[in-house]
């Protein structure tokens, strides 16, 4: 009889040890199947990370040139000290203070960027500083055991007219922050931390043109990041010129006269009227793009930024565009033609008294003069605000509504710059009373007639509707871009492959068409060239031989005349020229420096001086010769095709 010892249960134990072995056994089976066949792939590719890396190598951006082909814009090498964020063992806020005493870094800058990247990838790399001079690359070098996660590369950098010359219209370039990485218009162009992308004007509008595709190096590294071998090279395709519309020479002494005139506050804008390519554009206070491209990641450049933000000058909006302005006696040159259009005024009969003002109700609004009873092209010579406020009270609030949407001064001109804003017109102002229950009196007419209290515009859409009115009708939109240069791989044709380009206006080639009756026009224009060459507000710029046709204008900042520092009136002055066939126009305002026909178009006409040189090869009538202004060596061309936009 075989002895069965049932004392220590030792059947039970052993069937208990080989149940855990199973659940063990299918535990890591299925572990296994998880990691070698669900996530094998995933796995492997950290694996071969681990192993193998992609060092971008960033494109150059693309040139920017006047028309003429001067460079206005260009980038320079430069070399980077970088952060693989990768092979960092610890946290990064460990580093902050070896690598600022190090590098020379500001450490609250350096902390406050690796803050930003804690919520992004981690594959991603960190520019830790641009521009490392010598000591920085030797530093890095000598510490290559000690911080593996830090290499040196070789970077374009974007380079400015030092002086902020154009820097309105050029804008600047900047890192992309991590903000902007989480909207969706930015994750669809696959941008990364550290990539430099435009943040302001020219470079911004057409970014995805002048950026460029990176290129890479492909090598094998070891388990501490250290480059062991490089397997491959795709090198970075270069971003797209740009070609402005526009001229160098006139945009140099549109800033000269800007930086001597009174208050060195204002801006000038030289458009064609023929296309709307715009030749100069000059706003100041500028600033020194610089500043975004070089200096904003160092103490020394964040505090030059902030210096910037809190000047009570705003150096950093474009006045053409981003700023409103009562436009005076400018308002008057639409008002005539609606006039005329809508049948306030006739030909036959356009006499409306001056009276050296209006009473309506309990108000006198005075007139600069008293002009008897002019006809309308004697009201625009003399800038009779008597002839206009009888002239608003004919039209009514409608017409003058009317007038308004008729020549887009309602609407932004469709320039391509961002941040254009819309000007303020008498039917958003209405609007405002009547949500106060106010109502809209004659009063308010007579104001909303002459440029004052309900009018608010942008120089910009001055310009586009007077030039327009220039043309018989045809409102251009300006434009700064004139053409792209595109940079292709050998026997490349369709350089927009791959990449997402922002559509272009057509428009810009198809003016908005006013209907303005010949002689309706003609007359109105008799007005204008009566301004500068038959005793009118302008007349101190005539030009024999060189038919200017304008309208001064003297905004009221706070009462008409008043010598208070920033509250003294705004000067305007906007024209073309020649006055039957223009060929150019040019709007000028100066801040608070006084009456348009001593500030304003003096400043326009040392600017035409300039282009009646250029296109008459000859010196203008009654200018003092000057010497021309020195400009920058174009660039080389290249041998690429054009893409010519019209």
């Amino acid at each position: 009889m075989k002895f069965v010892d049932t004392s220590q249960n030792l059947r039970a134990r052993l069937f208990a040890v080989q149940i855990i072995a199973i659940l063990l056994l299918c535990g890591l089976g299925v572990r296994l199947y998880l990691l070698q066949v669900v996530r094998g792939q995933h796995y492997a590719e950290i694996a071969q990370n681990q192993r193998i890396r992609l060092l971008p190598i960033p494109a150059p951006r693309g040139i920017i040139f006047d028309r003429a082909g001067h460079p206005l814009v260009d980038s320079r090498p430069i070399y980077s000290v970088i952060l693989s964020r990768e092979d960092v063992r610890k946290d990064l806020s460990t580093l902050v203070k070896p690598l600022a005493d190090g590098l020379g870094l500001d450490a609250d800058i350096l902390r406050e960027r690796f803050e930003e990247v804690k919520s992004l990838p981690g594959f991603e790399s960190i520019p830790v500083k641009l521009g490392a001079t010598p000591g920085d690359i030797a530093w890095v070098e000598a510490r290559e055991l000690e911080y593996p996660e830090l290499r040196i590369e070789q970077q374009p950098q974007r380079r400015y007219p030092a002086d902020g010359s154009l820097a309105h219209v050029l804008g600047y370039v900047g890192e992309i922050g991590a903000e902007q990485l989480k909207q969706p218009s930015f994750k669809d162009r696959k941008l990364r931390p550290g990539d430099v992308i435009g943040q302001s004007g020219l470079e911004q509008t057409y970014d995805d043109y002048l950026r460029g595709r990176d290129g890479y190096r492909k090598v094998v590294v070891d388990s501490r990041g250290r480059i062991q071998d490089e397997i491959e090279t795709v090198l970075p395709h270069p971003g797209h010129d740009l070609v402005t519309t526009i001229d160098l020479d006139l945009q140099l002494v549109a800033e000269q006269q800007l930086r001597d005139s009174a208050t060195k506050r204002g801006v000038i804008i030289v458009t064609d009227p023929n296309n709307g390519e715009i030749l100069a554009l000059a706003s100041a206070p500028t600033f020194d793009p610089n500043i975004f491209s070089q200096r904003i990641g160092t103490k020394a450049g964040r505090a030059e930024y902030i210096g910037l933000l809190n000047d009570p000058d705003k150096p950093l909006i474009n006045r053409a565009i981003q700023s409103r302005y009562p436009p005076g006696s400018t308002w008057k040159i639409p008002m005539s033609v609606a006039g005329l259009q809508q049948g306030a005024i006739t030909l036959d009969h356009s006499n409306l008294v001056c009276g050296g003002g209006i009473m309506v109700g309990n108000k006198f609004t005075r007139c600069m003069g008293n002009h008897g009873t002019p006809d309308l092209k004697t009201a625009i010579t003399k800038s009779c605000d008597g002839y206009f406020y009888r002239l608003g009270l004919k039209m009514g609030l409608d017409g003058i509504i009317a007038m308004v949407d008729e020549f887009d001064l309602n609407k932004r001109t469709g320039i391509d710059l961002p941040n254009e804003v819309t000007s303020r017109t008498p039917a958003e102002f209405k609007t405002i009373l009547d949500r106060r229950s106010q109502e809209w009196k004659d009063i308010d007419t007579v104001f909303a007639s002459f440029g004052q209290v309900y009018e608010e515009m942008t120089p910009l859409s001055m310009l586009r509707a007077i030039s327009g009115i220039g043309m018989g009708g045809q409102l251009y939109v300006p434009h700064l871009l004139k053409e792209i240069r595109p940079v292709g791989d050998p026997g490349q044709t369709d350089y927009s492959a791959g990449r997402t380009f922002q559509p272009l206006d057509p428009s810009r080639s198809n003016p908005k068409v006013v209907s303005i009756p010949e002689d309706m026009h003609h007359r109105v224009v008799e007005g204008m060239w009566g301004v500068v060459n038959n005793g009118g507000t302008g007349a101190a710029i005539r030009m024999a031989g060189f038919d200017i046709a304008g309208k001064t204008g003297t905004a009221q900042v706070v009462g008409l005349g008043k010598d208070t520092g920033k509250n003294k009136d705004h000067s305007w002055f906007v024209s073309y020229a020649p006055a039957y066939k223009p060929e150019i126009a040019m709007i000028a305002l100066i801040e608070n420096s006084g009456f348009g026909g001593q500030h304003a178009a003096p400043a326009v006409r040392k600017v035409y001086d300039v282009y009646y040189r250029k296109t008459r090869n000859e010196e203008p009538p009654g200018a003092t010769p000057v010497a021309s202004s020195k400009k920058p060596e174009p660039a080389p061309k290249k041998p690429a095709d054009t893409i010519a936009l019209r």
